[in-house]
């Protein structure tokens, strides 16, 4: 029996509706009441830092800065900088910073994964800290991160991004995104375990990483799936701070096709996900499958829009298509007007809902060309991110 027009719009509403709202509620209720804490103590283990890095003479120097400053015992520490076949200076401002404990290794282009495997192998600590050029840290943030390994269920940590405030009403927006996906992340830290860790700044134990193909889109899903599947948990640590760019709406564009692409692949390399042998499978379909099903639904709600009975189809037409050409409108809306901090985060949802869609281009085209450096508002980054 076919289901009616006024059914299907209901039933893909609600589905919209629980992906956006209901669940990162129900979440959040399910982690007050029954969160489970980290058991965090001081540790002086070993650590390797690993930043892999393709043409970040922008923003290199200070990273690096932040990294000499923290406060880990520095003979506890290891730092390699990954450079994947950098020709912009990255080089240069790597070696002022030999006589402060950081080691440059040249590598010819072939990738992050590649560049963080040839660093995996050759670090040498007990804990394996990977960050990005980008963002810097806190003096506190790895003697953070490696405090929570005193707890023996945790076996990748993902440090808290906090985002820099932008300069323009589309980089609030996208903040306001991230702000929402460190909320999700953090409850799913405190109910079990994320999917994942947060590819900027996050903590391993080294005998959880596996090899790496040189074509995956995540590592920060690859890597510490492996600890999660053994039955080890990924957690936040929002008390070890690295601190974000703020990013244009084009520059997210291009980061989540990418990284929902990767989730079609992780679904490739962790079949597992999808069965009886993911503990929090319930969580994964309402997250991780809800954001890649999102934009269809929101299609097929537009479609079957145009099926219900006068005047519903015109309200549920109308309001749906009212949202698109504000979001459209938003290019030439002046900023720091009313009407734009409306507009503005319109636009930043439909540009994700188009990334996601275009998310599916990873069964056409090679992984290799989803890679595309993020623009942070403080300078063309061309870092790995």
């Amino acid at each position: 029996m076919s289901m009616s027009f006024p059914a299907a719009f209901l039933l893909l509403a609600f589905l919209a509706a629980y992906i956006l709202i209901g669940y990162p509620l129900l979440l959040a209720g399910i982690a007050a009441a029954f969160g489970k804490p980290i058991r965090k103590s001081p540790s002086r283990k070993t650590v390797s830092i690993l930043i892999a890095v393709y043409n970040g003479a922008a923003v290199l120097r200070p990273k690096l800065e932040s990294v000499v400053a923290l406060d880990y015992p520095k003979e506890l520490l290891e730092v390699l900088v990954l450079s994947d076949g950098s020709t912009d200076g990255t080089n240069e401002i790597v070696r002022a910073f030999a006589g402060q404990g950081i080691e440059l290794v040249e590598l010819p282009h072939g990738g992050k994964p590649a560049a963080l495997s040839v660093g995996i192998e050759r670090s040498k600590g007990e804990i394996l800290v990977l960050t990005d050029a980008r963002q810097t840290l806190e003096p506190d943030s790895v003697r953070q991160l490696v405090a929570c390994f005193s707890d023996p269920a945790v076996g990748a940590v993902s440090g808290d991004l906090p985002m820099r405030p932008g300069v323009a009403d589309e980089h609030s927006s996208t903040s306001l995104y991230w702000r929402i996906e460190r909320w999700i992340r953090i409850n799913l830290g405190r109910v079990d375990s994320t999917f994942g860790t947060t590819g900027p700044f996050y903590a391993m134990r080294r005998e959880l990483a596996p090899k790496m193909p040189p074509d995956t889109l995540l590592d920060d899903m690859f890597l510490p799936l492996h600890g999660y599947f053994l039955g080890y948990r990924i957690v936040v640590d929002e008390e070890a701070v690295a601190w974000e760019q703020a990013f244009s709406i084009k520059g997210e564009f291009r980061r989540k096709v990418r990284t929902q692409a990767g989730v079609y692949q992780i679904l490739r390399l962790y079949p597992a996900l999808l069965g009886p042998g993911n503990r929090m499978w319930f969580h994964f379909v309402s997250y991780k499958l809800g954001r890649l099903a999102l934009p269809w639904i929101l299609l097929a709600l537009l479609g079957v829009g145009f099926g219900l009975s006068r005047p519903w189809n015109f309200w549920a037409v109308g309001a749906q298509a009212a949202f698109y050409l504000l979001a459209l409108a938003d290019f030439a809306i002046p900023s720091k007007t009313l009407l734009k901090r409306i507009s503005s985060p319109a636009r930043a949802f439909v540009n994700l809902m188009a990334a996601a869609a275009l998310a599916v281009s990873v069964f056409f085209v090679t992984p290799q060309r989803l890679w595309k450096p993020t623009e942070a508002s403080a300078a063309k980054d061309s870092s790995r991110d």
